[in-house]
């Protein structure tokens, strides 16, 4: 259960990944083509607003789950100059601090996120009518998910045979 609740986030990033490609070239072919050929032939042009809102949402939802899946998989970059150089004792100390401001961030980011959210609940997107807290809630969950991650990483050894700061 705990392995595809893991996935969860990585199916996710995935379609969001395929609806942003999909997104663009349905944008390139209604502005470049469809609006060519509704200018030639005079007719109303087909309206595409909506392919901007559709790329921002997924742009803010992809970015926030995909830096939770970052701290997941440890993919994020570090620099390594000082602390491989201490002892192991320090070393854990310093990966656990190092995560728990990953995790402090990761809060910070949900709790203004759901400000956001709360502030902008009333409002919706020009084109499609959406309402904007989705797109902040993009936020608070992606905030949940980094502080989630972050500590998972805190309380686990730092891994073995490279060093990790």
């Amino acid at each position: 259960m705990l392995r595809i609740l893991s996935a969860v986030p990585k199916f996710t990033v995935t379609a969001l990944i395929i609806l942003a490609i999909v997104n663009l070239l349905v944008g390139v072919i209604l502005r470049y083509f469809v609006g060519a050929i509704t200018d030639w032939l005079d007719i109303d042009p087909v309206p595409f607003t909506w392919v901007e809102e559709v790329g921002e949402l997924s742009l803010a939802w992809l970015t926030l789950i995909g830096a939770a899946i970052g701290i997941q998989s440890r993919s994020h970059f570090t620099l390594t100059v000082f602390v491989h150089r201490l002892p192991e004792t320090a070393q854990l100390w310093i990966h656990r601090f190092n995560h728990a401001l990953i995790v402090g961030v990761g809060l910070l980011v949900a709790w203004y996120g759901f400000k956001l959210c709360l502030l902008n609940r009333t409002l919706t997107t020009p084109g499609l009518e959406i309402n904007l807290a989705w797109l902040y809630a993009s936020s608070v969950v992606g905030g949940i998910l980094i502080a989630v991650h972050g500590f998972a990483m805190m309380v686990s050894p730092p891994p073995q045979g490279e060093p990790e700061h």
